[in-house]
């Protein structure tokens, strides 16, 4: 068998290459084959070229410009939403495919909305722009999904616990901060959220913070919505978002009615059958999901009070979920 040459094998280009996203998107891409060439862009506003470490190995990130978007057939958007909104700017005519996992792209006319593990089967898109969704939007959608294959849904509730990490580094360097400071009795730092997040949950950020978590609800409420378009027997769900006091996984306490008495043993088994982690016996948590692919369920507990609902625990890794979404659609092309 012949294998395919460095220059023959296709280039994506991440940018933003030492964030968070941008670190777990490299990890996914290590799983394509044939590997594809990466290139890391470096989102500074300062043009200049980065060498840093990164588990005892160096790590050269170009700066972002037209010549490094050259010749790419794939660009990862993964830093911040102005370094995705200058990317797409200095993208040549019939350039690389656009990957947004800023949301900063989502109003432009040739953008599409993608979450590949919560859409039907053999769904087609071709756009030159496609944002990934929330990763709290592919989580319910993904669940909500197979469970109205399960037994027909009425109505549903959600509670989104949002981690730090949706805020990127400096939302998990100011939980850690504040963690810190309430034990010693120090100053919060509260730069990115306006409010104390450690020790505590957040129904709102303070006026001063970098995104009102409100923002954060209407687009986990417009990309769910979005994606259950694709199902059409599955209902919208009301949900709230609250902000943890946690570093890294979403957690949703999902309260769903059916049309007929459901029954739990049952709906755990076509769960299981359609690949959803069931756990009714070791229930998942938010640390526990780190690194792993999917959602994870715990036990289905019946409502007390309404003999047609029940109540589900689902977990799953924000970053990956975001990330494996993200390939998912480069797969598409490469």
């Amino acid at each position: 068998m012949k294998l395919a040459s460095a220059t023959e094998r296709p280039l994506v280009a991440v940018v933003g290459g030492g964030t968070l996203l941008a670190r777990e998107i490299r990890d996914v891409l290590t799983e394509v084959k044939p590997a594809p060439r990466v290139q890391l862009i470096s989102a500074t506003p300062d043009g200049s070229t980065i060498l840093a470490a990164e588990d005892d190995e160096a790590v050269v990130m170009v700066p972002l410009n037209a010549e490094s978007m050259d010749g790419v057939k794939v660009a990862f958007l993964a830093a911040s939403p102005a370094a995705s909104r200058r990317a797409a700017k200095l993208s040549p005519s019939g350039g690389p495919l656009l990957i947004d996992l800023t949301g900063a792209l989502e109003e432009q006319p040739n953008a599409r909305l993608r979450a590949p593990s919560a859409e039907p089967p053999g769904q087609a898109v071709s756009a030159p722009v496609q944002v990934i969704a929330h990763p709290a939007a592919i989580a319910l959608a993904m669940l909500l999904s197979k469970l109205a294959q399960a037994s027909p849904l009425r109505r549903s509730v959600a509670h989104v616990f949002e981690p730090a990490s949706e805020r990127g580094q400096k939302g998990l360097d100011e939980l850690q901060q504040q963690t810190v400071a309430v034990l010693s009795f120090k100053k919060l730092k509260t730069d990115v959220f306006d409010a104390q997040v450690g020790f505590n949950l957040l129904a709102r950020y303070g006026e001063e913070a970098l995104e009102p978590l409100e923002s954060v609800e209407q687009r986990i409420e417009r990309h769910l919505a979005s994606l259950l378009a694709a199902w059409p027997a599955v209902p919208m769900p009301s949900l709230r978002v609250i902000q943890a006091p946690v570093f890294h996984g979403h957690s949703f306490s999902i309260w769903a009615e059916f049309e007929t008495n459901p029954d739990a043993a049952a709906i755990s088994r076509e769960l299981a059958r359609q690949g959803v982690d069931i756990r009714p016996d070791d229930p998942p948590t938010n640390a526990g999901i780190a690194g792993h692919s999917g959602i994870s369920v715990g036990a289905i507990a019946m409502d007390r009070n309404n003999s047609r609902a029940c109540w589900l625990w689902l977990v799953a890794d924000n970053l990956r979920l975001a990330a494996e979404n993200s390939v998912a659609v480069a797969r598409e092309v490469l």
